[in-house]
């Protein structure tokens, strides 16, 4: 059974740096691609940041770009995000997700496999 799981969410202040952290279990995979959204209330759930499992490539929603770095340690399974700059808009549930196939693309419907979520909260 696959699952993954997010850590790392928590409360800070605007300026702050967080790291997300998604372990992934039951499936280790050579290709497809590893994502995570976001979502806040009343806002649908948007692709933040997104990494091609074998070939390392790397796309970001325009919002973040420069402030996010999406990363993975293939050997251990572990899907990060590293979040610096962060802004009030930022905050929201962060979901980690897999795409078995590819290309990568930031899109919920293509996505396999959904973690439960951590909370990010950026305060002014």
């Amino acid at each position: 059974q696959t699952q993954l799981v997010e850590s790392g969410g928590g409360s800070v202040q605007a300026g702050g740096s967080l790291r997300l952290s998604c372990e992934a279990s039951g499936l280790r995979r050579r290709r497809g691609c590893r994502a995570w959204f976001r979502q806040a209330p009343g806002n649908e759930r948007e692709g933040v940041a997104i990494i091609d499992i074998d070939t390392q490539r790397t796309q970001y929603v325009d919002s973040v770009k420069g402030r996010f770095t999406i990363s993975q340690d293939n050997a251990n399974n572990i899907l990060y995000l590293q979040m610096n700059s962060l802004k009030p808009e930022d905050t929201a549930m962060y979901y980690c997700a897999l795409d078995l196939s590819s290309p990568c693309a930031m899109v919920s419907d293509t996505m396999d496999y959904w973690g439960q979520g951590t909370q990010v909260t950026v305060s002014s």
